[in-house]
């Protein structure tokens, strides 16, 4: 059994009976179960269609700014989520703001860009990047991050509801620490991976802390978490936008490309291109009013 998920852009798109019900019939779906009025629906399906089925029915819904995605129905509230934290639980690329704040944001977005699409071997580009911080007083990296992050919308709620339901949740980053920490901790993850920066008297030095953690780390870190809690890879839930994201999105039993670079959405099996992080809620079956946010009650709604 298989379920079909529609999720629109919220605040800009709202998902109405006429865009769903053409979709529903198309692929044969039974009763449409709306999990947030003009927001997010699902209906069952017999069996799963072709991946050249649900392509044309994404590009059909394209204009309405409606997402579309077909998960297994069973097993549908995870127990772990692995989230990524650039472009994915924040809106900004960690390092590029870094960079910014100090005259070289354009060569080192460039470098970014071009690892994030895998046109470039991610140990280079962190190698590259790190390289041109060389002598950057550490002090800047907090005022960086107190003033040039923010967090993605749904981000909140995602986390909060999945540990309200007695899910464990980590974040999994080819960034550095002295971000992932400050960004695990606003949002409540459980625990956080990211790689380091070298520092001696108060400034960079330059180089990357090793081994580095890239696109094979993030998988062999699932891998490594879900057998430490006695679960599975179909247990996870896991998100993320770049190609290093790639093997721990197809090791998760849900893996999604959120927001995701045109490279990385072609080779996935779920993309969210319009939905916020609350949309990977609804794909595991959460109402609205099921919804939590951080500090609210275990067992309260959010709404």
């Amino acid at each position: 059994m298989y379920v079909a998920v529609l999720v629109s852009n919220p605040g800009v798109a709202r998902l109405t009976p006429e865009v769903v019900q053409p979709v529903r019939d198309r692929l044969n779906g039974d009763t449409i179960s709306w999990l947030a009025d003009g927001k997010a629906c699902e209906f069952l399906l017999g069996e799963k269609p072709g991946a050249g089925v649900i392509s044309d029915i994404r590009t059909r819904l394209h204009p309405s700014q409606v997402d579309l995605c077909v998960v297994p129905g069973a097993n549908r509230k995870k127990r772990v989520l692995f989230a990524d934290m650039d472009s994915t639980m924040i809106l900004e690329e960690s390092l590029d703001e870094l960079a910014a704040h100090v005259g070289i944001g354009d060569e080192v977005k460039k470098i970014t860009a071009a690892a994030m699409n895998g046109e470039l071997e991610f140990e280079e580009a962190v190698r590259h990047r790190v390289g041109l911080l060389a002598g950057l007083e550490v002090s800047v990296i907090d005022h960086v991050v107190d003033n040039r992050i923010t967090l993605a919308p749904g981000g909140q709620e995602l986390v909060a509801t999945m540990k309200a339901d007695g899910a464990y949740s980590v974040l999994v980053s080819g960034g550095f620490e002295d971000f992932t920490r400050v960004v695990a901790t606003r949002l409540g993850f459980d625990e956080y991976r990211a790689n380091a920066l070298v520092k001696r008297d108060g400034k960079l030095t330059g180089e990357p802390g090793t081994p580095i953690l890239g696109r094979e780390a993030k998988a062999e870190t699932l891998s490594e978490v879900t057998e430490r809690l006695g679960l599975r890879a179909e247990d996870v839930l896991a998100v993320g936008d770049g190609a290093n994201d790639l093997d721990m999105l197809r090791t998760a039993g849900i893996g999604v490309a959120h927001h995701a670079k045109p490279a990385v959405a072609a080779r996935s099996r779920h993309v969210l291109e319009f939905a916020d992080l609350s949309g990977l809620l609804f794909l595991q079956g959460y109402r609205l009013n099921e919804f939590q946010w951080p500090g609210s009650p275990a067992g309260t709604s959010a709404r």
